[in-house]
């Protein structure tokens, strides 16, 4: 990485900073067999084990390497950090993404000598303890939502929605009704609901939101038919609201014979309050990344267990996690023996770190707690849309869940639109939220402070909304050349994704 910007000293590459001889490590012998007097370093490394392996696995060349001493790589490396932004440094409020402080003990929780050194091909009988704890993170999480079974497989939410679909299509294939082939999804879902259907094979069916943001059931009933799969709900929607009708909607899907797949990513808000199983909702994924302490920046890690009723529990992914015999006490085992199952998403028993973590934090917080974070989020959430709805339009401007949506429609009829608001917040030294989305807002800056921000960062990051809304009346060229002082100002975006460089090269 090159740092390039205002106010900043560039920061070199390692091959950069390399110097012939430099090292940060002296190791012993590995004794190896030798070829003659092959010279030592790397190409002694080489001919050493091309005694050792065939030619197939063998590099005709050492590897062109940065040569720097160990002082050198961990300055550079913890320059590097100090110039990213993360819940550790600063309040990070992307709209549905939950970035909230991950206390540091789960962490350590999770890195035990006893976790960190488990073998996934390990026999049953020498994993009986991570076998346990699985087992009562499920029973833990089931209560919290008032499904019949899971599976902690998944590893993403996405991958969890995955899940669920394919679980639908196999119920209708099973009963005969393969033509049901359309899944439903309201404009105001989260984006991969869309994509999760059509991988599924499913042809997509949007539903317009309500002038009160929310779906209408009356929507729902015209677009009920003898196709439809199911309905894919996210609730909290992505416009930070709870869906009031929820009882009558799950009741018209299942009427006109279809399923009701529910989005759980947003159940930070609910915790304590209501579950979706009482909602009547036939499956649903949860993001323990997202509501169970870890932060999932940098596109992992993450873990969405997907969780089902008594229809779809015959078709969860294998294995799954059983006590021989059913009895409680008996040994806990993995259970291959599900003829109607979906079959197997993910390497071993899933991303285990996160599970872990998911584990320490439900222990600690408790039902109290839990309840308790929820009312903090939703408590958060509202205070700040409050303090803001005076300078930037409020598209649904009433009580909100955990995170909520205003629109720079106001400061985009002064020439600022929202990306440049939101690059204008680096500068503050905080994290932008959730730009452009969900779609049906325009110009929407979509906001989720979480439970974890106090008060005085929850004012902080206010002000600074505020004081950008005043930028753009009187110095709207200072937003719009935003950011001024990050480390990096303004890559160019389409290069970036069109040209990607993903290694270096040496110059030619």
């Amino acid at each position: 990485m090159r740092a390039v910007g205002a106010g900043s000293t560039p920061e070199a590459l390692t091959f950069d900073k390399s110097h012939s001889g430099s090292r940060g490590y002296d190791l012993p012998s590995s004794g190896l067999p030798r070829v003659g007097q092959a010279p030592q370093g790397a190409a002694g490394l080489l001919a050493a084990a091309a005694e050792l392996l065939p030619n197939v696995a063998m590099r005709t060349e050492p590897p062109v390497l940065p040569q720097l001493s160990e002082a050198q790589v961990v300055r550079h490396y913890t320059r590097l950090s100090q110039l990213n932004h993360g819940v550790d440094s600063g309040m990070y409020p992307l709209g549905s993404c939950t970035m909230k402080y991950n206390p540091k003990i789960n962490d350590e929780l999770a890195s035990l000598e006893g976790f960190s050194s488990l073998h996934p091909y390990q026999d049953e009988a020498d994993t009986q303890g991570i076998l346990e704890l699985l087992w009562e993170l499920e029973q833990a999480l089931l209560a919290i939502v008032g499904m019949k079974r899971i599976s902690l497989q998944p590893a993403a939410g996405a991958q969890g929605e995955l899940a669920g679909a394919l679980m639908i299509r196999a119920y209708h294939r099973d009963r005969g009704d393969a033509g049901r082939d359309v899944i439903l999804v309201p404009d105001s879902a989260h984006g991969t609901n869309l994509a999760t259907a059509s991988l599924a094979g499913c042809r997509v069916v949007e539903l317009r939101s309500s002038e009160r943001g929310l779906l209408d059931p009356s929507a729902l009933r015209t677009a009920l038919s003898d196709r439809t799969a199911a309905l894919m709900l996210t609730n909290p929607n992505t416009l930070g609201l709870f869906e009031e009708d929820i009882a009558e909607i799950t009741t018209l899907v299942h009427q006109a014979g279809g399923l009701v797949y529910y989005d759980g990513a947003n159940l930070n808000a609910i915790m304590g309050k209501t579950r979706p199983g009482d909602m009547g909702v036939d499956v649903m994924h949860m993001n323990l990344h997202k509501t169970f302490s870890t932060p999932h920046g940098g596109g992992g890690p993450g873990a969405g267990p997907v969780a089902v009723g008594d229809l779809l529990e015959p078709y969860l992914p294998c294995p799954l996690i059983s006590r021989r015999g059913g009895v409680a006490g008996g040994p806990f085992f993995l259970d291959y023996e599900r003829p109607r199952s979906i079959g197997r998403l993910k390497g071993f028993h899933g991303n285990l770190g996160v599970a872990i973590r998911a584990y320490s934090y439900i222990l600690r917080m408790g039902a109290e707690g839990l309840t308790r974070a929820s009312e903090d989020a939703v408590l958060s959430a509202n205070y700040m849309r409050a303090r803001l709805r005076d300078l930037y339009d409020v598209p649904y401007d009433r009580f909100n869940m955990h995170e909520f949506v205003i629109s720079a429609t106001r400061q985009k009829a002064r020439g600022v639109p929202a990306l440049n608001i939101a690059k204008r917040i680096l500068d503050h030294g905080v994290h932008a939220p959730t730009v452009y989305f969900p779609l049906i807002v325009p110009e929407a800056l979509m906001i989720e402070p979480t439970e974890t921000e106090d008060l005085e960062s929850l004012d902080a990051y206010i002000e600074v909304l505020r004081d950008i809304d005043r930028e753009t009346r009187d110095d709207p060229r200072l937003v719009m050349d935003a950011p001024c002082s990050t480390p990096v100002r303004r890559p160019d975006e389409v290069r970036a994704a069109r040209d990607p460089i993903l290694r270096w090269r040496p110059a030619s």
